[in-house]
């Protein structure tokens, strides 16, 4: 394969004006409203519940994992619950019961994910479409009635009063406002590993599978192993979100892997912006902020999420910072 080809394939024609924006400039501003909305975050405990920020930072971090599936990707998951849940009871069964500390329960946590994202995924990639989303959904479903049954997981009660403990052993974080800084940095170290992955030789040919998959495979890319190679990072960070999640809440339910998660996900990252890199974050603020200040109308807030969803894809066909990027003629 020619270096030529390579180049072609990994730099597809833009499709919008927000596209032919150069690198650089896409960069700097990249970091411009990185830098302010992490000096925001800093400040935000002194005016905002704790609690309700790291949930906040826990679903931004599993929307931006499955963002990188698929608006960079191109693969739609309706089973990402499957690793976000299962890192939770991992970790909070590590923490609780093995007595781990929280970086080591995390990290078992992860590595469930990861695992789990590469038998899954190396089965689910073999097919396109929705069949694809299916076969994820499929496994998700086994995931949450292993959860159900399994001894260690609490079954309907869950994984309760897990302890928050001493990270590294030097650092005492069971007050809020302190794991909050901690999950803060988690977040913005996850955030930053996708953003790598995205603007890495991989995620431009990975990008370029998503856009044109036939003339990858024809220039001889190994297209399954970038698709296996995504999912399982997406998984893996997916997973990062679910321990973390773990001991915010110091807990572990069927919540965590029921279906309806996946269908969260899906719906913070249409929100946002499928294929922006703060599109999923906004998504997952908006949904987390509707689920905590409604939390009084019961079950009407799942009808004020649907209105939100239908508003937003009638008004913002390409999310709200999808249409931002068009406006400002920008990538976010």
């Amino acid at each position: 394969m020619s270096s030529q080809d390579t180049n072609q394939l990994s730099a597809p024609a833009p499709t919008s004006s927000a596209e032919r924006v150069p690198a650089h400039e896409s960069r700097r501003l990249h970091l411009m409203i990185a830098v302010v909305l992490l000096a925001f975050m800093l400040v935000a405990p002194m005016f905002l519940y704790p609690v309700f920020l790291m949930k906040v930072l826990c679903f931004a971090l599993f929307a931006s994992a499955f963002n990188l599936l698929l608006g960079f990707g191109g693969l739609l998951s309706f089973g990402h619950a499957a690793y976000f849940g299962s890192a939770a009871y991992v970790s909070a069964h590590a923490a609780k019961v093995w007595g781990l500390t929280p970086e080591l329960a995390i990290l078992c946590g992860v590595l469930t994910s990861l695992f789990l994202g590469l038998i899954f995924g190396s089965l689910a990639i073999r097919r396109q479409g929705i069949y694809f989303a299916m076969v994820t959904l499929a496994f998700a479903q086994m995931i949450f009635f292993f959860s159900l049954q399994a001894p260690f997981t609490g079954g309907e009660d869950g994984i309760q009063a897990v302890p928050r403990g001493m990270l590294f052993g030097l650092l005492d974080i069971r007050p809020d406002r302190v794991l909050y800084y901690v999950v803060l940095a988690i977040t913005a170290g996850g955030m930053l590993l996708i953003y790598r992955i995205i603007n890495s030789p991989f995620g431009q040919v990975l990008k370029s599978i998503r856009e044109n998959e036939a003339r990858a495979v024809s220039l001889g890319y190994r297209v399954n192993h970038y698709k296996l190679a995504t999912f399982v990072m997406s998984a893996g960070l997916a997973g990062l979100a679910g321990g973390t999640k773990a001991l915010v809440f110091q807990l572990a339910s069927l919540t965590d892997v029921h279906w309806t998660m996946s269908g969260e996900v899906v719906l913070m990252t249409l929100i946002g912006g499928v294929g922006t890199i703060f599109g999923p974050a906004l998504g997952a603020a908006v949904i987390v902020t509707l689920q905590n200040y409604l939390a009084t109308f019961g079950a009407w807030v799942t009808i004020i999420q649907g209105i939100t969803f239908v508003v937003t894809v009638l008004l913002f066909r390409e999310g709200i910072i999808g249409v931002l990027s068009k406006i400002l003629k920008r990538p976010l």
